[in-house]
């Protein structure tokens, strides 16, 4: 029963890390962003697509959230549920806090790195991609702190493996995660 469980800032990379280590450790994927949406859904919000949350309407889910930590509460509970059955690798901003399972990885970006992936990915300006990082990067750790006292971006000691992702592609850092992860399992 294996279970990896990936943080860090938004556009860090979590996402792709997730599904390149699921299809070579042969696990699922869950995240608390897909949870989120389920229950964006639940609350009448129609998210479109990935990147909803870059949206307009996303942003006003998040600054609903922001105001109600029983979205967060939700999600969590959710999440380690999921890490708790295992054969899976998750993607969350809180669950390497939470919960004493799984293998715990943040990756480490500027944010003009996450910038710069966030324009290319959803084909933002970067001065628009530097604005959404900026707003997102203060909301998550504004909420995360009042919510659990986590520090996002600062506090590692949960995690096993931190990665500064900045000059690595995306399989470089998959490679390099995979490598830190069978040492971490023997």
């Amino acid at each position: 029963m294996e279970c990896v469980l990936i943080s860090g800032l938004p556009a860090s990379g979590k996402t792709t890390l997730a599904e390149k280590l699921a299809k070579e450790l042969g696990l699922k994927t869950a995240s608390g962003s897909q949870i989120l949406i389920e229950l964006a859904k639940e609350h009448g919000y129609k998210p479109a697509t990935a990147n909803w949350w870059d949206t307009p309407d996303g942003m006003k889910f998040l600054h609903e959230r922001a105001s109600n930590p029983e979205y967060d509460m939700e999600v969590d509970k959710r999440l380690i549920e999921l890490a708790s059955k295992g054969d899976v690798v998750i993607t969350s901003y809180t669950l390497p806090w939470l919960t004493d399972f799984g293998i715990k990885i943040w990756l480490e970006a500027s944010p003009e790195e996450r910038a710069k992936r966030l324009s290319q990915r959803d084909g933002l300006s970067l001065e628009e991609a530097k604005e959404i990082i900026k707003q997102r990067d203060i909301e998550n750790k504004d909420l995360y702190e009042k919510l659990y006292g986590i520090h996002l971006g600062s506090d590692f000691s949960p995690f096993h493996i931190v990665l500064d992702v900045n000059q690595l592609s995306a399989d470089k850092v998959a490679e390099t995660v995979l490598e830190k992860i069978r040492k971490v399992r023997k």
